[in-house]
């Protein structure tokens, strides 16, 4: 049974980046280590087994950096952002939702054609001043929702901002 207090608090919500964002980061990488596997697959070439060496260490990192991608977490909670990531080593940044002063979409080339975005929000936190939420779907209105709940801590907290215009 939901209590009043649970009504008024909002749910935690959990964002992943799209898996589509590691080839955008990776391209390059993702290149040369075809083209290593391609170079040491032919025949009457010299040194085969560089090519192979070159495609099997860079096969090696990009597994490393697809499976630390799909760990991401950001977790958008009723008074906090946090944003969990690492493989071997787990790291959780905390953002008091209060604290969040501004929001800033961007959408490379790339990230464009693929419909993806990054949401960059800027705070007054000393340990995280800006947390960038890479790889979300462009349709995904992840802002709005942001700013909805900053709005409400600072209500809830008493903060009111004081500019000069």
């Amino acid at each position: 049974m939901r209590t009043a207090s649970d009504i008024s608090q909002p749910e935690s919500l959990v964002l992943r980046p799209h898996r589509m964002q590691f080839v955008l980061d990776e391209l390059p990488a993702l290149a040369v280590c075809c083209a290593g596997g391609i170079y040491g697959g032919l025949e009457d070439m010299p040194f085969p087994i560089a090519g192979v060496a070159v495609f099997l260490c860079l096969s090696l990192v990009l597994l490393y950096r697809f499976l630390y991608l799909c760990r991401i977490r950001y977790r958008i909670g009723s008074e906090q952002l946090v944003c969990e990531r690492g493989l071997l080593v787990r790291k959780v940044d905390y953002m008091e939702l209060y604290r969040v002063v501004d929001f800033q979409e961007h959408q490379s080339l790339m990230q464009q054609l693929c419909g993806l975005k990054t949401v960059r929000i800027f705070s007054t936190d000393r340990n995280t001043p800006r947390l960038d939420l890479t790889g979300m779907r462009r349709k995904d209105d992840i802002v709005p929702l942001i700013r909805s709940r900053v709005e409400y801590n600072k209500r809830k907290k008493g903060i009111y901002e004081i500019t000069n215009h």
